[in-house]
Formats: structure tokens, C-alpha cells, sequence
């Protein structure tokens, strides 16, 4: 372990020739110099990726990962669900069912959400507010690379079954007693994955709060901040906070499990005790999935909405809002574990109050809808299906804050049903329209439109197929977490298992378009491929991706995007291509 940290320090501290070593707050502010270092050669092949600190090649890993993890989780889930279309097990056993459910509910949370959100951080928060680079680029390649080890640990079990290793049964969060008694090496591996990923997450938050307050230009004042940057500020405090306590549950869980230590053995309600650290940082996590997607969103919807975002000022006072309440909600996790019931009516209150600056943003959407000349293109398609989904994610959520219908809904599929409307038809969708608008610029060429409609058709009917059958299992009796359950629920379950598969097949058509489009895609020739121009919203990646593009054109007119998609011939995009 010495020597590995050693070797670490020295990659941190080593000079590079080939661009992008850039120290804290080097630019002094500076507005982006593509003559500073965008021209200087990089290795090739795969040392680039090896060993780069650039933040857009760091970008991209992060997508590549969260894409990979995406896949993971979406194959667990339709393992899952058809297993539930019958009400008793053929397709596996319990035990692989709850295993299933473990890796896909860390996956998702931990390896595809956090790390996406990074892809796009990393990306365009620099070009956003006109930085060289990241505060600290090494520290930013070190907290990516630390996720593809976090990911080995995690679903490495499933690959070890056949020397014995069971993978974790536990649920994503871990409770004991299960989690002490249960005796596995899959579940230490996992906790260990788990904390790396912590510490990844913290490493660039730092990373992010750093470059925005030092390395802004001069002309980027906080008033000037874009909606992205202001939620990734935010988001990043909230990180903090959040993931070093839960680094610490998983020491004391670890050592609980292997050294005999008691923190939250049921001897004196350590249990309860887990519950209050964990869900400390658990509620704030939700938060923090879902912050910077309303600033994708936010950002995305006025430029295909014709106009500004209505009550800038009151999204930014809201994000602020959300992030200081986030951690005063975390007891409603917890109304049905008998804890002081004036405690529970403070977090009532609280969890009701924090619905309100959510609320605000939603109407600031609605507003800028309501007066836009709107453009229904892939990403405002997508941008939409967000507000819708997060309305219906919201209300229901609003049930669960009242301490007695949660007392009644709590251990049911009411509770999923909320979650994922959240997680996957809001966060999910926010992430493909961030994609979808940025894909030009990324890539230098443009998706098909056909299949990026057809993607977003499927997703919408699966996710509200899928997730309304869930909320009204739940309101039927139907406990969670179960592989086998009573053929009184079987139709929901199917109609459940259907839209699954409908998601599933709607990220087969993304994973296929966003692969060929970037192979074959028709080329970018226009610096504002989305007409941005005609309505003065011209944000400064977009500014930077016209010169860039100019540039490159002008010396043979490959690799517009700068970021490996070859502009090989084939057609232009049109004027408007996604009209």
C-alpha cells in the first residue's frame, strides 16, 4: 500500500510536455487560450487515455464508465423483473435475485449516477465559465481512475461464484444485522468498492468547488454563473458532507464484520444508530443525484424554448435552499422505527418544506415553456419528459413526508415507484438530453433524429408503465424486495415486467445511435448546430466549439470536436437537424 501511495504522489507531482498540467488557479481567471495548449500533441492510441489530466478526455472516460455501468445495472434489473413476471421463481433463485438487486441498486446509484454527472461537469464546467482546465487535473484523473477499481470490487463476486464466493445480499443499504451476520467475502468486497467510490466522488468535488471560484474569467462573475455550475457548486458542498460520513459507516461496518467490534450490533440499537449515519448521508445522496440533472435541465429547455430561463435568480436561491434542507430530512427514512414522535413531526415539517424550493423550479420550467416559441427536438424532448416525470416523482413523494401514510406505504412498492420516477425519469432523462444537445459538440457529428424520437418514446411509455404499476402495487399491499410474491399481484407485475423491458430496449436503440452516430454521424460544419444564435443564447462551450471547429476546417477539417470522432466524408447536418 506504501509504495502504491508513493507511485500516486509522484504521478501527481510529475510535469508533462504534452499539455494539460494546469496548478491551482493558474488562469488567474484567463478566458480559455486554445493556442495555450489545445494544439500541442498528445500521446496516442491508448496511452492518451492512460494517462491524460485534460478535463474533456477525463469527460469522456467518466461517460464511457457511467455507460458500462448503465449496461450492468439495466441487465440486473431485466434479469429481475423477468423473473417477477411469474408470481413464484424459474428463472433464478432467491439468492440471486436479492444479489441482483444489491448490484444493481449500488451500480446505479453509485457507478452510473455520481460518475455521469462528473462526465458532464468535467467536460463543460471549464469551458462554461472560460477555464484552462480543472483546478487539479491529477487529482481529477486520479478520482476517475479510482472508480474502474470500485467497480471491479463490486461485481466481481457475480464472477466468483464458482469458487464459492457469494456476491452481497444485503440491498444497497446494507442494513445490519444482515449486513454484519451475513458471511461473505462479496459483501467486504462491495464495501470496499463503496468506500472507494466515496472517496472518487469527494476528490472531485473539491476539484469542482475549487475551479469554480478560482478559475473563472475575469468576465464570468457570479452573477454571470451558468444554471450547470451553480447546481454542480452546490452539489459538490452537499458531497462533502455527505460522503465522508458514509466512508466512516463503512470502516465501522468492515470492522464490525471482521474484527468483532460492536458499532451497530443489535447489543444497545446499533442498528438504529446505522440507520441515523447512514441516511444522514442517504437522503442529502438523492440531492446530490439530482441537483446538477435540474441544472442540465434548466440550461437546455429556455435554448430550445426560444428564451432566457424565467427567474434565473429564484432557480439558484432554490438549489441553495434545497442544498442547506437536504439535511434536515433524513429521519423520514425512519417513521416506522418507533423514534420519538415529536422528532418525527420536525422531520415531517422539514420533509414537507423542502418539496417547496423543488416546486419553484418546476413552475420556473413551466414558465419558460409557457411564453417560449418551443423546438421539439430530441433534447427538449427529453427535457420535458423530466418535468413531467419529476412532477409525478414529486407529489408522491410529498405522501411519503406525512408520518402516517408513510407508516402504511413505507415497506412497499409505493416506495420504489417514487424513487425511480425520480432516479430514471428524471435524473435519466436530464442525462440523455445533456447528451443529446451536446453530442455535436463532443463528437463533431450529429445523431439520427429518428432513432433519438424513437429512444425517447420508449423510455417515456417504459417509465411510466413500469413506475405507475409500481406505486399502484404499493397502494395494493405489495411489499418490496421480494422474488416471490402472491398471484393476486401477478397482472401488475406484468405490466411492470413490460415497461422494464420497453426501457431496456429503448437503451439498446441510444447505446446504437449515440455508437454509429459517432462512427458515421453526418459531420458538424456549423459552430451553432442547434440555431442558438438566432435567439441570443449562445452559451461559451458552444463559442468555444465555433473556433474550435474554424480552426481545425481551416488545416484539413478532421477531428473538428478535438475529442477523437474523425471527420470522416459524408454528408452536413442541416440548418436546424432536428427539425
Amino acid at each position: 500500500m506504501g509504495l502504491f501511495l508513493l507511485i500516486v504522489a509522484g504521478w501527481i507531482t510529475r510535469i508533462e510536455d504534452w499539455r494539460s498540467y494546469t496548478p491551482l488557479a493558474s488562469g488567474g481567471g484567463r478566458a480559455i487560450d486554445d493556442d495555450a495548449y489545445e494544439t500541442q500533441e498528445k500521446p496516442g492510441g491508448i496511452t492518451r487515455w492512460l494517462t491524460t489530466v485534460d478535463h474533456k478526455d477525463i469527460g469522456l472516460l467518466y461517460g464511457l464508465f457511467g455507460t458500462i455501468a448503465l449496461a450492468i445495472g439495466g441487465i440486473a434489473v431485466t434479469l429481475m423483473r423477468t423473473e417477477l413476471f411469474s408470481p413464484e421463481s424459474v428463472l433464478i433463485q432467491p439468492e440471486m435475485y436479492n444479489s441482483l438487486m444489491t448490484s444493481h441498486g449500488v451500480t446505479m446509484l453509485f457507478l452510473f449516477g455520481t460518475p455521469m454527472i462528473s462526465a458532464f461537469a468535467n467536460y463543460f464546467i471549464p469551458l462554461l465559465i472560460g477555464a484552462d482546465d480543472m483546478a487539479f487535473p491529477r487529482v481529477n484523473a486520479i478520482a476517475f481512475w479510482l472508480l474502474p477499481i470500485a467497480g471491479v470490487l463490486i461485481w466481481i463476486p457475480f464472477a466468483l461464484l464458482a469458487v464459492g464466493v457469494d456476491p452481497a445480499q444485503s440491498g444497497w443499504t446494507i442494513y445490519p444485522p444482515m449486513s454484519i451476520e451475513q458471511d461473505t467475502l462479496g459483501l467486504d468486497l462491495m464495501l470496499l468498492g463503496l468506500h472507494l467510490s466515496g472517496i472518487s466522488a469527494t476528490m472531485g468535488a473539491i476539484n469542482f468547488i475549487a475551479t469554480i471560484f478560482t478559475e473563472r474569467a475575469p468576465d464570468v462573475g457570479w452573477e454571470r454563473l451558468d444554471i450547470f455550475s451553480w447546481t454542480m457548486l452546490v452539489q459538490s458542498g452537499l458531497i462533502l458532507f455527505a460522503f465522508p460520513l458514509l466512508g466512516s459507516v463503512l470502516v465501522m461496518l468492515l470492522l464490525d464484520r471482521n474484527l468483532g467490534t460492536t458499532f451497530f450490533t443489535t447489543d444497545g440499537g446499533g442498528y438504529i444508530l446505522y440507520q441515523h449515519l447512514f441516511w444522514f448521508f442517504g437522503h442529502p445522496e438523492v440531492y446530490i443525484l439530482v441537483l446538477p440533472p435540474m441544472g442540465l435541465v434548466s440550461l437546455i429547455l429556455p435554448r430550445f424554448a426560444g428564451r432566457k430561463l424565467f427567474g434565473f435568480k429564484f432557480v439558484v436561491y432554490s438549489t441553495l435552499a434545497i442544498g442547506v434542507l437536504s439535511f434536515g430530512v433524513w429521519a423520514h427514512h425512519m417513521f416506522t422505527t418507533g423514534i420519538d414522535p415529536r422528532i418525527r413531526a420536525a422531520f415531517m415539517a422539514v420533509s414537507l418544506a423542502i418539496a417547496v424550493p423543488s416546486a419553484v423550479k418546476v413552475f420556473n420550467w413551466i414558465t419558460t415553456l409557457w411564453a417560449g416559441r418551443l423546438r421539439l427536438t430530441v433534447p427538449m424532448l427529453f427535457c420535458i419528459g423530466f418535468v413531467s416525470n419529476f412532477i409525478i416523482g414529486g407529489v408522491t413523494g410529498v405522501f411519503l413526508a406525512s408520518i402516517p401514510v408513510d407508516q402504511v406505504l413505507h415497506a412497499t412498492y409505493y416506495v420504489v415507484g417514487h424513487f425511480h420516477y425520480i432516479v430514471m425519469g428524471a435524473i435519466g432523462f436530464a442525462l440523455f438530453a445533456g447528451v443529446y444537445y451536446w453530442f455535436p459538440l463532443v463528437s463533431g457529428r450529429m445523431y439520427q433524429r429518428k432513432l433519438g424520437l424513437v429512444h425517447f418514446w420508449l423510455s417515456f411509455i417504459g417509465t411510466n408503465v413500469t413506475f405507475f404499476a409500481m406505486i399502484l402495487l404499493g397502494y395494493g399491499g405489495m411489499p418490496r424486495r421480494y422474488a416471490e410474491y402472491l398471484p393476486a399481484y401477478a397482472g401488475l407485475h406484468q405490466i411492470t415486467s413490460v415497461g422494464a423491458f420497453l426501457l431496456f430496449i429503448g437503451g439498446l436503440v441510444f447505446l446504437f445511435n449515440i455508437v454509429q452516430s459517432w462512427l458515421e454521424g453526418p459531420r458538424v460544419e456549423d459552430g451553432d448546430p442547434w440555431n442558438l444564435k438566432d435567439d441570443g443564447l449562445v452559451t461559451q462551450e458552444w463559442t468555444w466549439f465555433e473556433r474550435k471547429l474554424e480552426t481545425q476546417l481551416a488545416d484539413g477539417g478532421e477531428d473538428a470536436s478535438g475529442d477523437g470522432a474523425a471527420m470522416a466524408d459524408g454528408g452536413s447536418v442541416t440548418d436546424d437537424p432536428d427539425e
